[in-house]
């Protein structure tokens, strides 16, 4: 028989071991109070990609009530866009800003988006981010990767900038043209059926690229374009439009199990808000930028949009880059 005496001390060594526990778990349990993420972007701090980002994570952390602290990674400080993609797997970042173009090397059918001429402008672009063949697309991508995609924001329709000695005004001037192109295969159709020579080059190098001839064009959007001061290396500014792009926030597998359902749709909701005004603010620049740059003294040409639609379509179609013919047609009968 065990004495009541005996039985206290049982009792107070039993109080004070968990007593003791809960002091251990306290003091990681302090620090995951507050959990913090890392969102990466190649972008700069200039654009609204990363202002945007960053009103995101302010946003998510009042919501929140203090539980995620997301610091903001820009202008390719953790690494290109390919790194940061393969980051999400191997646990360096939680969220990033990416193309559909590099997410697509892990899901083909969800860089049908970069397809030449697919969408008529920005508000065709916006309504595919709401359609269900994006939501399929999008969920393509989610099983194959075990990311989550949580938002798509407008990026700006891709134009051809090129040097002086090689202005592009039809797609004839495009043959033999060194024109580089972001590392993924998304962005090679266009280009390669205009004759063109694609070059892979990393975003953060491209300046430098231009600046040395190493190539004689690149293509991005006009907000891009000033940003990066691609103007400066480049006479031409060619309003080609052959690709209206767009960027995905997509938070990594680990991280979007941890959180609950209520936590899901604060992080949903506030990274849906950042895209529509990230997109707003985009097609507002886009609207003013043209007259800048020919303040700057570029050369801005108005092309024959059609006239590249029709050269591009008839060397290549959306099987041969590997995307499935209902999706492109789908996009297409979007109203």
């Amino acid at each position: 028989m065990i004495s009541s005496k005996n039985s206290k001390r049982t009792a107070l060594k039993a109080l004070a071991a968990c007593a003791l526990a809960a002091g251990v778990v306290g003091i990681p349990g302090i620090a995951t109070a507050q959990t913090k993420l890392k969102w990466a972007h190649v972008y700069e701090t200039s654009e609204p990609f990363h202002k945007y980002s960053v009103w995101a994570a302010e946003e998510i952390k009042k919501r929140t009530n203090g539980k995620y602290d997301i610091q903001v990674f820009p202008a390719s400080t953790l690494g290109k866009e390919a790194d940061i993609n393969q980051g999400l797997t191997l646990g360096t970042v939680d969220i990033i800003l990416s193309g559909a173009s590099f997410a697509g090397r892990t899901y083909t059918p969800l860089a049908i988006s970069y397809f030449p001429f697919i969408f008529r402008d920005a508000e065709h672009q916006l309504k595919y981010a709401k359609s269900d063949v994006f939501n399929e697309l999008a969920k393509g991508y989610d099983d194959k990767s075990g990311n989550h995609i949580t938002a798509l924001s407008y990026y700006g329709a891709r134009h051809v900038t090129s040097s002086a000695a090689r202005p592009v005004s039809k797609p004839e001037d495009m043959k033999g043209l060194k024109i580089r192109v972001p590392d993924a295969p998304a962005y090679l159709a266009f280009p390669k059926a205009l004759g063109a020579n694609p070059t892979p080059i990393a975003f953060a190098e491209v300046y430098l690229a231009l600046q040395n001839n190493t190539v004689d064009a690149q293509e991005n959007p006009l907000p891009t374009i000033e940003a990066k001061k691609f103007f400066e290396v480049q006479k031409n500014i060619s309003l080609t439009g052959h690709i209206v792009d767009s960027l995905l926030t997509i938070c990594s597998g680990q991280l979007w199990a941890k959180l609950s359902a209520d936590e899901k749709k604060i992080f949903t909701d506030v990274m849906q808000e950042a895209a529509e005004k990230t997109g707003r603010e985009i097609i507002a620049s886009e609207a003013r930028l043209v007259e800048e740059f020919k303040k700057k003294g570029n050369n801005v040409i108005t092309v024959d949009k059609n006239a590249f639609r029709e050269a591009v379509l008839k060397a290549t179609k959306p099987t041969d880059q590997g995307y499935r013919q209902q999706d492109y047609d789908r996009i297409l009968a979007i109203k």
